[in-house]
Formats: structure tokens, C-alpha cells, sequence
């Protein structure tokens, strides 16, 4: 999953942000690398964290995650919400011949999945 990629609002059809996921540290990292939603936050004010007010651009919202892929899925990560501050566990997987990244965000019972589009500069 490591590249540029273009995130969505809930609604699938809204870009939110660009994110760029590398290794570092022997982990997967995503950042935010630009904001594409004109009415978001400039920071993460909502966040409870070191990251509470930091700029969004820059900002990790994927961490922790292992680099392998295991069954086809990169799992025991953490993802920010930065709308609200909610960090949840991550799972991640390739479809669409590796152009599209689905992202799960789960906290206890609750999950929700987002449909990621590689971002070709």
C-alpha cells in the first residue's frame, strides 16, 4: 500500500486529503500530505494525543501498522480520525489490481471502510 493515495469522505464521492503511506521504522506511516476538503480544520483540534492542534498536513493518521501483508490484508494498525479525534485498529487491503485501498477503521464492535484511490501525480 505504500504510495499517494486520494481518501473520501463517508459518502465515497467527496476527496477529503491526499495520504502518503511509507515504511518507517519497520512500520507502515501514512500522513496527510494536502488537505482537499476546503471546509476541514486546518489542525486536529479535536485530538487528544500529541496530536491535538498539530497542522493536518503532515499529520500521522496511520501508524503502528506491519509492513507484510498477512491473507492479503495489513492489520495491528491504528488509524486517526482527524474529524473527530477517534484513533481505531486498522486494517488495510489491495484491490483493483493495487488501485484501490480499503480501509477499515474498527473500535469494538464498530467499523466503518473506506474506499481509497491510488493518486497519480
Amino acid at each position: 500500500p505504500e504510495g499517494l493515495w486520494m481518501s473520501f469522505d463517508d459518502d465515497g464521492k467527496t476527496p477529503s486529503a491526499l495520504v502518503r503511506i511509507t515504511k518507517s521504522n519497520g512500520n507502515l506511516v501514512g500522513r496527510i500530505e494536502k488537505v482537499l476538503d476546503p471546509q476541514a480544520e486546518a489542525t486536529c483540534s479535536k485530538c487528544v494525543d500529541k496530536r491535538k492542534n498539530q497542522p493536518l498536513v503532515g499529520l500521522e493518521i496511520i501508524s503502528d501498522t506491519n509492513p507484510e501483508p498477512r491473507h492479503g490484508k495489513w492489520e495491528q494498525g491504528r488509524i486517526l480520525d482527524p474529524d473527530d479525534g477517534t484513533e481505531y485498529k486498522l486494517t488495510m487491503e489491495l484491490q483493483n489490481a493495487g488501485q484501490t485501498l480499503l480501509v477499515r477503521g474498527h473500535w469494538g464492535v464498530f467499523w466503518r471502510t473506506q474506499q481509497w484511490r491510488r493518486h497519480v501525480q
